[in-house]
C-alpha cells in the first residue's frame, strides 16, 4: 500500500480517536432475524417480522412470570456538560407499533418503552414489575430507568385501571397516568397501536392511537409532562423496550420502531488536535504501512485463516460431495448474478446455476452468519453421507477465499411454503408458483417426508435429528416429490441408540418447535416428530404455523387446530381452496399431525409409526379432543417402548437436564 494512503488511514484513525457516543437514528419498518445483530435482546427474539420481548410458546403456561428486554445495541448521548454548572440535554422522538394479545382471559402484564442506562434485564422483574425494576431496585435511583409503560392489568392499588398508559421514574409507581378507554384505544384486543413518543429536552410528551388511524396525524398527546432526564439518566443512555407476564399472560410485540435523536456531542479543541496530528500521524503512518504490508503477506500466504481447520474436519467423505474450486462455482452463476438467486435466508443465498449440463442450486454462505462453519460442516458432513429418494442430494462445496459454498441437485419446484399458503401472502410470485395443490399431492408430500424422517431416525447407521423441519426447507422436484434440505441445524449421534443431542443454544424456527424444547435445550427425536406435526397442519390447512386469525397475533395452529377438533368442526380446518379430497383420510392425516404435536413427548408417535398411518396400515393414535396440558416432566408412556422393539428407541426419560 502507497505511503500516501496510509497517512491517510492515519488521519482518519487520529481523529476518530476524538468520536464520542453521539445521536441515535434508526428505522425498522419491520424486523428480520438479521436485525438481531443490531439489538440487544435479553429472553426475546425476532420472528414473524417483530420483536417478540417475552417469549411465545405455543404453551400458555410456559410464558407464566417471564419478562424480556429488547434495546438498541448502540447508545446515544443523552446530555452533555455545558458551561458553569449547565447541561445540554439532547431531545429525541420514537414512533413504533406495538401488539399486545392476551394468552389468558384477562391478560397481563404489560409492555414498556425504556430509556435506562442499564443494559441487562432485573432478576425477577416478572410479573407487576413489567421488566423495569424488581422489589430491591424499585424507587431507588441505582434503578436508572425511565418508562413510558402500556399497562394491561390492575396489580396495584394506585393503578387507575387495567388499560392506561403511565409514565414511571426509577419505579412502577407512575408519576402520572392516563386511562387510554377515552381516546378509543383498548391495548389488549390484539389491534396494531401507533406510539410516538417525544421529547424536546424539558417536556416528555406520548401519542397513542389505533393504527389504521393517520400517525400523522397525532397531535394531541395522551399524557405529557415536564421532565429533566439529565438529572435521572447517565450521559450514555439505551432506549428500547421491556414487558412481562404473570399468572396472566400475553404476547408482547414490537412490530416496526423508529428513533431520532438530536447530536449534542461537543466539537474537540481544534488548535490542540493541529498540534498534535502531524505528530501522531508520522508516528503512526509507518505503522500503518507497515501493518498493511504484513496483513497482505499473510492473506497471501494463508487465505484460510477465517475459518481452520475446514478440510480437516470435513476428511473421511471421499466418496461423497464433490469440492469445488470458487471460480467454477462464479462462473456457473454468472457471478452471483442476482438474476440467478433463488432464494435468500437466514444463513445465506442460494443461486440457481449450471455445471456441465447439470442444473444446481449454490447456496452461498453469509459471511455476517454466526453460524456460517458451524452450519457449513453439518450440511457437508451430514447430508454428504447420506442417501434417500426424500432427501436433497448434497453434490459438492467449496471453501475458497473466506467463501462457504454449498451446491445441491437443483430443485425446479422450489419450496413447498412456496404453494401452500394464501394467494394474498404469495404477491410477485410467477404463474406456476401461484398453483394450489392438490390433496393428492400435497398427501404425497408429508409421506415423503416422513419417509425421510424415518431414515434419519432409523434408517442410519449414525441416527440423525434434523432440527428444522419447516415448508420452506421441504425442496420439490419436477414431479412434486417432497425431498427434506437444508441440514444446517442438523446433528449426527454416534449411537443409533441414542436419542438427543445436548446444545447451548435453543436451535429451530419459532412455530415449529416443541415446547420442551425451552425447557431441556435440547433435540430429541420427539422434537423432529413435533416439528413434522406443525408441518402436516401447516400442508392441509394452507396457514402459517402462528397466525390463524385476523384478531390474534401469533395464535398457534396446534392450538387452532386442536380447539376445532374439540367442537367437532376439525374439517373447517382444510385449506378451502381445496376441492376434491377424501374426508375420512384427511380426518385421519389432520388428527396424526395432532398426535405428533402433542405436549407430552412420550405420546407422539414414531415416524415409523407416522408412516404406517399415512400408508393406511395402521390407524392414526387415539387423540384426545382436549388439547392435553403440558406437565414437565413429563409422564413416561410405556406403550412408546415397546413399539419400536427395543427400550430407549423412542426416548430416554429426561431426569438429567442441562443447560441451554
Amino acid at each position: 500500500m502507497p505511503l500516501k494512503q496510509s497517512l491517510l488511514i492515519a488521519l482518519w484513525l487520529c481523529f476518530a480517536a476524538f468520536a464520542q457516543v453521539g445521536c441515535l437514528n434508526f428505522s425498522y419498518p419491520t424486523f428480520q432475524r438479521e436485525d438481531e445483530e443490531s439489538l440487544l435482546l435479553y429472553n426475546s427474539y425476532v420472528v414473524f417480522g417483530a420483536i417478540q420481548v417475552t417469549p411465545d410458546v405455543s404453551s400458555g403456561p410456559l410464558i407464566t412470570d417471564m419478562s424480556g428486554r429488547a434495546l438498541s445495541r448502540k447508545p446515544f448521548k443523552l446530555w452533555r456538560k455545558g458551561k458553569g454548572n449547565s447541561r445540554i440535554i439532547a431531545s429525541f422522538n420514537s414512533t413504533f407499533v406495538i401488539n399486545i394479545t392476551p394468552k389468558t382471559v384477562p391478560g397481563g402484564e404489560g409492555l414498556a418503552f425504556i430509556l435506562t442506562g442499564n443494559t441487562i434485564r432485573p432478576e425477577n422483574s416478572e410479573g407487576k414489575w413489567l421488566g423495569i425494576v424488581n422489589a430491591n431496585t424499585n424507587g431507588s435511583s441505582q434503578a436508572k430507568i425511565v418508562a413510558i409503560e402500556f399497562d394491561t392489568r390492575k396489580s396495584y392499588e394506585e393503578d387507575i385501571d387495567d388499560n392506561h398508559v403511565g409514565l414511571d421514574v426509577h419505579s412502577i409507581y407512575s408519576k402520572k397516568q392516563v386511562p387510554l378507554i377515552d381516546y378509543g384505544v383498548n391495548l389488549s384486543t390484539g389491534s396494531n397501536i401507533t406510539v410516538k413518543v417525544e421529547y424536546d429536552g424539558k417536556n416528555i410528551s406520548v401519542f397513542v392511537t389505533l393504527t389504521n388511524e393517520t400517525a400523522g396525524e397525532m397531535k394531541n398527546p395522551v399524557l405529557t409532562m415536564p421532565l429533566d432526564l439529565s438529572d435521572l439518566l447517565p450521559e450514555k443512555t439505551y432506549v428500547g423496550f421491556s414487558a412481562s407476564t404473570g399468572i396472566h399472560t400475553q404476547l408482547n410485540c414490537i412490530l416496526s420502531w423508529d428513533f431520532h435523536s438530536t447530536n449534542i456531542s461537543e466539537n474537540p479543541n481544534l488548535l490542540w488536535v493541529w498540534i498534535t496530528v502531524p505528530g501522531i500521524v508520522a508516528l503512526l503512518g509507518g505503522g500503518a504501512a507497515f501493518y498493511m504490508y504484513w496483513i497482505r503477506k499473510r492473506d497471501r500466504e494463508n487465505l484460510e485463516d477465517a475459518y481452520p481447520g475446514i478440510e480437516e474436519e470435513i476428511q473421511g467423505y471421499s466418496m461423497g460431495p464433490k469440492k469445488f474450486r470458487l471460480k467454477e462455482l462464479r462462473r456457473a452463476t454468472g457471478k452471483f448474478d442476482l438474476k440467478n438467486m433463488l432464494g435468500n435466508g437466514g444463513f445465506g443465498t442460494v443461486y440457481k446455476g449450471v455445471l456441465g449440463n447439470q442444473d444446481v442450486a449454490v447456496k452461498r454462505i453469509s459471511k455476517n452468519s454466526r453460524q456460517g462453519k458451524q452450519e457449513f460442516i453439518s450440511e457437508v458432513t451430514t447430508i454428504g453421507s447420506l442417501r434417500h429418494k426424500n432427501l436433497v442430494k448434497l453434490i459438492g462445496w467449496c471453501y475458497e477465499r473466506h467463501e462457504l459454498i454449498i451446491v445441491y441437485e437443483y430443485m425446479p419446484n422450489r419450496s413447498l411454503d412456496k404453494y401452500i399458503f394464501s394467494d394474498d401472502q404469495k404477491l410477485g410470485m410467477n404463474v406456476a408458483e401461484s398453483m394450489v395443490l392438490s390433496w393428492e399431492r400435497r398427501h404425497r408430500i408429508i409421506y415423503g417426508v416422513a419417509q425421510a424422517l424415518d431414515y434419519l431416525h432409523n434408517g442410519c447407521e449414525k441416527r440423525v435429528l434434523h432440527r428444522d423441519i419447516k415448508s420452506s426447507n421441504i425442496m420439490l422436484d419436477s414431479e412434486f416429490n417432497a425431498k427434506l434440505g437444508d441440514f444446517g441445524l442438523a446433528r449426527t449421534i454416534q449411537q443409533s441408540e441414542k436419542t438427543h443431542h445436548t446444545t447451548k443454544e435453543i436451535a429451530g424456527t419459532p412455530g415449529y418447535m416443541a415446547p420442551e424444547s425451552f425447557l431441556i435445550g435440547r433435540a430429541t427425536v420427539e422434537t423432529d416428530v413435533y416439528a413434522f406435526g406443525v408441518l402436516v397442519l401447516v400442508v392441509v390447512c394452507g396457514r402459517k404455523p402462528g397466525y390463524q386469525n385476523e384478531n390474534s397475533y401469533n395464535n398457534s395452529i396446534v392450538l387452532w387446530v386442536w380447539d376445532l377438533y374439540n367442537k367437532g368442526r376439525i374439517l373447517s380446518a382444510v385449506d378451502s381452496r381445496l376441492e376434491d379430497f377424501d374426508r375420512d383420510e384427511i380426518i385421519r392425516v389432520l388428527i396424526l399431525g395432532l398426535a405428533c404435536c402433542h405436549p407430552n413427548p412420550h405420546q407422539r408417535p414414531s415416524m415409523k409409526t407416522v408412516s404406517k398411518v399415512l400408508t393406511g396400515e395402521a390407524d392414526p393414535p387415539l387423540v384426545s379432543t382436549e388439547i392435553p396440558s403440558f406437565v414437565w416432566p413429563p409422564m413416561p408412556s410405556f406403550s412408546d417402548y415397546t413399539e419400536t422393539g427395543q427400550p430407549g428407541g423412542q426416548i430416554t426419560p429426561f431426569t438429567e437436564l442441562t443447560g441451554r
